[in-house]
């Protein structure tokens, strides 16, 4: 598949169709052992404002950038970047004023009807009758690479679950890890999506717990809502 104008979260689903079925600081270093308190618990009251389901009015803080990016994360991760109306709306609402044409545009390409009917889904990103559509993007933590107060970069890594659920899927869903960088700017109310990249991994070892049939994972979408908010 051929990637237009941006990088998008399509790892998961890339794979699935080769298988033939912060203040001016830089934080973080390869190799470091993280601080404790990058994995504790903040006790920073979560933003209130939200629009279209979409979290925002982040602060304008190294870690309200770091919360932005993760929920931006995994909005541009959700089933609804299938859906070109939905799609739009999440654009629009994430990206700042001045990436919204060039984002928008790419992933317009990406999200193609071929591509669709690829992965099994119709022109409106509908699965088949019968079958779940499971497209989630979930983070597991974040970095700022980079911070001012007007600008960040912000490294989330993801784990990702793709596929058709459902008792005559031909195209089970599967898990997969990536890491999201998400460039932001501040619009003077709250930070907006420049442009985004991605790379494979980090990847944990998969455990030995036997694959739950396709019906039980239908199940447990339908049953188990997404998150909308992620420090």
């Amino acid at each position: 598949m051929t990637v237009v104008g941006v990088v998008v979260l399509l790892v998961a689903a890339i794979a699935f169709v080769n298988r033939g079925s912060g203040d001016g600081s830089t934080q973080g270093g390869q190799g470091s052992r993280p601080e404790s308190s990058s994995t504790a618990a903040s006790g920073v009251k979560p933003v209130e404002g939200e629009k279209g389901g979409i979290p925002s009015g982040f602060p304008r803080t190294q870690q309200g950038a770091e919360s932005a990016a993760a929920n931006y994360a995994t909005v541009l991760g959700s089933d609804g970047m299938f859906n070109a109306g939905r799609r739009h709306g999440i654009v629009q609402t994430v990206a700042d004023a001045s990436a919204v044409d060039k984002l928008q545009g790419g992933f317009d390409a990406d999200y193609s009807a071929a591509f669709l009917k690829q992965i099994g889904l119709d022109e409106n990103g509908a699965a088949p009758a019968g079958l779940t559509f499971v497209n989630r993007t979930i983070p597991s933590g974040t970095k700022a690479t980079t911070y001012s107060a007007d600008s960040a970069s912000v490294d989330v890594w993801c784990m990702g679950l793709f596929g058709l659920a459902g008792d005559k899927s031909t195209k089970p869903v599967t898990s997969g890890w990536f890491t999201l960088t998400v460039k932001l700017k501040w619009n003077g109310s709250d930070w907006k999506v420049l442009e985004t990249s991605q790379k494979t991994g980090p990847t944990p070892l998969t455990a030995d717990n036997p694959a739950s049939k396709s019906e039980e994972i239908a199940d447990a979408v339908t049953k188990f809502g997404g998150f909308t908010y992620a420090r």
